[in-house]
């Protein structure tokens, strides 16, 4: 892998940013309303509900049948606000192992109140589950089937002291 030149890369960010970045008071409305849900994929649903439910506490709130593939469980987790964290099953694949890919997931960032963040690192830490604390804000940890998972403690709309909205 060749070395990456920093400024040529950092040129280029400011090159998008200064054709494509408006000012708040410029910036149109969004279109969207926001986002329903992100669905991810498990292979053991009462593991998963364990996982998010129990530990991280973000409540069950339907299962359905997949609509598009039969015996599949569609199911949601509540995330606050209105947003919502999906699973599929998929009984009889062999979906393989969780891989980080280009072009595929990286992470999803969920916020949380700041002392929430602290009880939710803490019961990570008692149930034996690794993650990395990032800036005092983040932590980084996989679910059972190795999706990354940041809960962060920023206000929505904001990272590390910055203004992202």
């Amino acid at each position: 892998m060749d070395p990456v030149d920093l400024a040529a890369v950092e040129a280029e960010r400011e090159r998008i940013r200064d054709r494509y970045l408006s000012a708040p008071a410029d910036r149109p409305a969004s279109s969207a309303r926001g986002i329903h849900h992100t669905a991810l994929l498990c292979t053991d649903v009462e593991r998963t509900v364990r996982f998010y439910q129990d530990l991280l506490e973000f409540p069950l709130t339907e299962m359905i049948g997949n609509r598009d593939y039969k015996g599949s469980t569609h199911f949601f987790f509540d995330l606050g606000n209105g947003n919502l964290l999906a699973f599929f099953d998929f009984p009889g694949l062999d979906l393989g192992p969780y891989a980080e890919v280009l072009g595929g997931l990286h992470h999803v960032a969920i916020s949380v109140e700041p002392a929430t963040w602290e009880r939710l690192r803490d019961k990570l830490a008692a149930a034996g589950v690794e993650y990395a604390e990032e800036s005092g804000t983040s932590v980084y940890f996989r679910d059972p089937d190795g999706a990354r998972v940041e809960l962060i403690a920023d206000p929505l709309g904001e990272m590390y002291g910055s203004t992202v909205n």
